[in-house]
């Protein structure tokens, strides 16, 4: 099993926060879907992006509110369900918990499930006394004729309630004034103790008296005591780490390593043998019965505080039979996607057409300007004819398609359609040997495969999460969306009636999308069963979230500026260099031929064998930084000296690359090569922050390259025998 998957330990070791007198920190925890981010950015300000499936928020996230001339620093912690496994979002926030000693810990769960997100808040309240039950999503409740009782919870939990809904503000004034309260001392919760079993009561009572000796600030060391007797090494890690023993140890303890008071080894090495002594009557079934005691306390405190009217009928049901059907499920979202890709081509046509007329005429304007200004050619032709031209291009065609793609897929997003989709994908992962949670990172892929890297975090398994960043590659993502739609718009398309153009591309788009996730299988199946990486599936459990009516502002900011924009300028960033070296490759000679014709004619004959040209392989070399610039580069390459006449349409466009020697092949071709081939730098880098590795790095870019190469050669090899 690979052990190259490092935690980021700043994540976990950066908890003692310095705060000024009229500060107090807040911790923000809670289970994935219960609005925790929403009540984050309601609070702070900020604009974090809410996701609505579980393990979207990784990374620690700060915040900062004034309440009443006081302020308050929020860190919003990993969405987790527990505190008791070892995944490495559970660790973050149990860590943050137990040894950042915020002065107020709120924990946010869903009002509909309450029974349910009550096994965390149990936990915590173990853990530290100062916490605050924020039941959110309380409008939801009210839809489902589910009524929580707020004085009930708060006389059996022992803690201040609030009951909120964050995406219309109403409670959280009063949240506001129950953290001041509570940060200020005017009121002193006393949580509720959990009941633990008879046989571990003593074992527990007599780690806590040890503990509270040797580490005399822990807070509430009977959670800890539970903890090591349960085995926990990550607790045991923590404990003998010197990021954290400054705050814990007493003054006495006997040895110093530079200038920092450290317990001797033999007092670390007791409390821990005393841990395995006491536990070894009780380790087996020592975890299934604390769960088992939390959830009994759960239900009954929910059962005294939450009535639920009979008979109601909940459409949210009826729909999840139809979508997570074993029938329907799969043909619904291939459907849904298709429809995605229908409105997408068909709406960005006519804009396309707009914004390249307007882009190309202030091209001819600024043509105007330099030759007044008798600028050399030179100057002109690297800045009007390689770099704007280069700019205009990557905007008109990369512009609209975003702008209708990202909302809608947001739409999705925002509803909660994507956790049923990881659902529906469960049983082909399992099959492949990788994790289901594998389906919910590809999901973040479709935006971005750097992000998705990133969002493999929440699959616990190091050899299952490897498999899930190596093949996330083959999920097409912002900057290989336009190449598609514009191939399967200009070459496919064509072959069809005007009425089915539209049609067409996107049902090839969703046919080239599909044989991604094909090729993601089939590599995870290799991976898991032919090499190092070789083992069994861990069992995959996903929480579906309810569908929730999208907030159409959010949809609007998240798709259009946190997405569209930036993925755009991005774009922009690295198309102006690229056209620019472009222009001074195709104008600068060596002999008869310009240096882009020589680099072209040297790769022409492995362009050749894969159904491509010399000038497209180079263009993918050029483009190393950015996917988005691969087609400006080609057109540039393509143009006499380097530059691009104005493509007045897409007609235009398409003559361009037929009369380079482009067919159906070529384009087919293409669209395989830029799902299959080697990730952006981006992606790279992050693969490498990620793994540590590069090892796994350099496998995460040949394996893709050579799959890209293997595909399209036996397509440009069998195509003329079929065609």
């Amino acid at each position: 099993m690979p052990n190259n998957i490092v935690r980021t330990r700043e994540q976990v070791f950066q908890i003692n926060l310095s705060k000024t007198h009229h500060e107090s920190v807040i911790a923000l925890a809670g289970n994935p879907n219960t609005g925790k981010s929403t009540i984050f950015n309601a609070l702070t300000g900020l604009n974090q992006h809410t996701g609505n499936w579980p393990g979207k928020t990784v990374k620690r996230m700060e915040g900062k509110f004034r309440f009443h001339d006081r302020h308050y620093r929020l860190i919003d912690l990993p969405g987790t369900y527990s505190l008791l496994s070892t995944s490495t979002d559970e660790e973050i926030a149990r860590n943050f918990v137990l040894f950042g000693k915020p002065d107020v810990t709120v924990v946010v769960v869903d009002s509909t499930c309450l029974e349910r997100n009550l096994n965390l808040v149990l936990q915590i309240a173990q853990i530290t006394n100062n916490v605050i039950l924020c039941c959110n999503l309380i409008d939801e409740a009210k839809r489902k004729s589910i009524s929580v009782d707020q004085k009930s919870l708060e006389q059996d939990l022992g803690i201040p309630v609030v009951l909120t809904s964050a995406r219309s503000g109403d409670g959280l004034d009063e949240l506001k004034q129950k953290i001041e309260a509570l940060a200020m001392g005017q009121i002193r919760p006393q949580p509720f103790a959990v009941s633990y079993p008879h046989a571990l009561k003593e074992p527990v009572e007599t780690m806590t008296s040890s503990l509270r000796e040797l580490f005399p600030t822990l807070p509430n060391p009977a959670w800890v005591a539970m903890r090591l007797l349960d085995g926990d090494e990550k607790i045991k890690e923590a404990l003998a780490s010197p990021e954290l023993l400054p705050s814990l140890l007493n003054n006495d303890s006997n040895l110093t390593s530079e200038n920092r008071i450290v317990p001797s080894n033999p007092s670390v090495n007791k409390i821990f043998n005393m841990a395995d002594q006491l536990s070894q009557s009780v380790r087996p079934v020592m975890h299934d019965l604390f769960v088992e005691s939390l959830f009994e306390d759960a239900q009954r405190i929910t059962r005294r505080a939450v009535v639920k009217k009979n008979g109601v009928r909940i459409w949210d049901n009826s729909l999840d039979r139809f979508l997570t059907s074993r029938v329907f499920g799969i043909p619904a979202m291939l459907i849904l996607l298709s429809v995605v890709f229908f409105l997408t081509i068909e709406g960005a046509n006519i804009p396309s057409q707009i914004l390249a007329d307007w882009l190309f005429q202030i091209e001819d304007l600024l043509d105007q300007a330099f030759n007044y200004l008798n600028a050399p050619w030179w100057l002109t032709g690297f800045i009007v004819h390689g770099v704007y031209r280069g700019l205009a291009w990557v905007i008109s065609v990369m512009l609209p398609p975003m702008a209708i793609f990202f909302p809608i897929f947001t739409f999705l997003e925002d509803f909660g359609y994507l956790p049923r989709v990881a659902f529906n994908l469960d049983r082909l992962f399992k099959w492949s040997g990788a994790h289901g949670k594998q389906a919910l990172a590809m999901g973040m892929g479709f935006g971005c495969n750097a992000a998705g890297v990133i969002a493999t975090r929440i699959i616990d398994s190091p050899r299952e999460r490897l498999i899930a960043i190596i093949t996330n590659n083959f999920v097409p993502c912002n900057g290989r969306w336009p190449t598609l739609i514009m191939l399967a718009s200009l070459f496919v398309a064509a072959a069809f009636p005007s009425a089915l153009s539209s049609v067409a591309a996107a049902s090839t788009i969703v046919f080239i999308t599909l044989f991604g996730v094909l090729i993601t299988l089939l590599v995870s199946k290799f991976l898991s069963t032919r090499t190092s990486l070789r083992g069994e599936s861990s069992f995959f459990q996903i929480e579906l979230p309810p569908y929730r009516r999208p907030q159409f502002f959010r949809i609007f900011y998240t798709s259009l500026i946190d997405r569209t924009l930036l993925v755009l300028w991005r774009a922009i960033v690295m198309a102006a260099p690229a056209g620019g070296l472009c222009w001074l490759l195709a104008n600068i000679y060596i002999g008869q031929y310009s240096l882009f014709a020589h680099a072209a004619n040297f790769l022409q004959p492995l362009g050749q064998a894969i159904g491509l040209d010399g000038v497209i392989l180079l263009a993918y070399i050029i483009a190393i930084p950015a996917n988005e610039i691969i087609v400006p580069t080609i057109i540039m390459g393509y143009m006499a000296a380097g530059q691009m006449t104005e493509l007045d349409s897409d007609f235009e466009l398409k003559q361009l690359f037929v009369q380079n020697g482009w067919s159906v092949m070529t384009a087919v071709s293409l669209m395989l090569f830029s799902l299959l081939h080697y990730p952006c730098s981006t992606t790279t880098m992050t693969i490498w922050k990620e793994t540590r590795s590069v090892k796994w790095t350099v496998v995460s870019n040949l394996l893709p390259l050579s799959i890209a190469f293997a595909v399209c050669f036996i397509v440009a090899q069998t195509w003329p025998l079929l065609f």
